[in-house]
């Protein structure tokens, strides 16, 4: 049992090797998918080592943080190690604001600086002789070679699909609030319902998002080749989605962690981090409805 002046040290790992496998094996295909696709080449083999590379990291995260849980429920964590688990999860928090921040920084940029320049506007005005007649806008429908990007029909609307989502996001937000001060009550019936009730919440959001992309591909010509609305569009919007998909998956867990009567009305940081990190979610959408739909 671990006490306030020990400080457990785990034995040797190898799931820091496998991650390291697995990083590698995934992130080699996304770039080969990326080249590959870009030159008109097939994207079979890159396909394969990218879902190989999945795999390898969905084993590791079920068997790394399967011994976390068992050294937790074993009473090996003292509080300085309860302490360094929240510092952990800030700074991975954290690190999540930036990566959305650099996104939302291109955004900007390119609706703030470069397109107006290209329109003829500013210091840099002389960049229009590229394209005679090109006329900035935003969204940007009409690209300045259109030949080469050809344009979106039209975009998608706020007040559909995205504020249908925006409303389960917040919903899900205020659901998993309830569910963590039912834990804090030890109130484990209230726990679950309301858990699962933020879990069918992210679920529905989740479908929705899948039906506006295949409406934006298939009618309104609006993919990840369409210029570079189309390109921060998906950026955004899917890493957000993919964001979206792996906080269910934590919830997931967590309500499956309550009903194996895990947790304490005292001892629950494995909830709570599941929950900062569903919140963080749900502020990213928030930016992303106002600047990206609405803006």
């Amino acid at each position: 049992m671990a006490t306030e002046q020990t400080y457990y040290v785990p034995e040797q790992s190898k799931w820091p090797i496998i991650a390291t496998v697995g990083l590698l094996l995934t992130m080699a295909g996304i770039g080969s998918i990326m080249v590959n696709s870009s030159a008109g080449e097939s994207t079979t083999t890159s396909w394969v080592i990218f879902f190989i590379g999945a795999l390898v990291m969905a084993y590791m995260l079920f068997g790394w943080f399967g011994n976390v849980i068992q050294e937790s429920r074993a009473g090996l964590y003292s509080e300085q190690m309860d302490r360094s688990f929240r510092w952990g999860m800030s700074w991975f928090i954290f690190s999540e604001v930036m990566f959305f921040a650099a996104f939302f920084g291109a955004l900007f940029y390119a609706r703030t600086f470069a397109i107006p320049w290209l329109g003829g506007e500013g210091d840099k005005g002389s960049s229009s002789i590229l394209w005679e007649g090109f006329r900035s806008s935003w969204p940007l429908l009409q690209n300045p070679d259109p030949d080469a990007f050809p344009g979106p029909k039209e975009v998608i609307g706020p007040w559909g699909l995205p504020l249908v989502n925006t409303i389960l996001l917040v919903t899900s937000s205020i659901t998993v609030t309830i569910a963590h001060h039912a834990l804090k009550k030890d109130n484990r019936t209230r726990v679950k319902i309301w858990l699962a009730a933020t879990i069918v919440l992210a679920l529905g959001f989740l479908a929705f998002q899948v039906e506006e992309y295949v409406h934006a591909y298939t009618e309104l010509d609006l993919t990840l080749q369409s210029g570079i609305y189309g390109s921060t569009f998906f950026m955004l919007t899917g890493f957000h989605g993919a964001h979206v998909l792996l906080g269910t998956l934590m919830l997931t867990i967590m309500l499956i962690r309550i009903t194996k009567g895990h947790f304490s009305a005292e001892k629950h940081f494995g909830f709570e981090a599941a929950s900062w990190y569903w919140h963080f979610v749900d502020v990213v959408w928030l930016g992303l409805f106002v600047f990206v739909y609405i803006i």
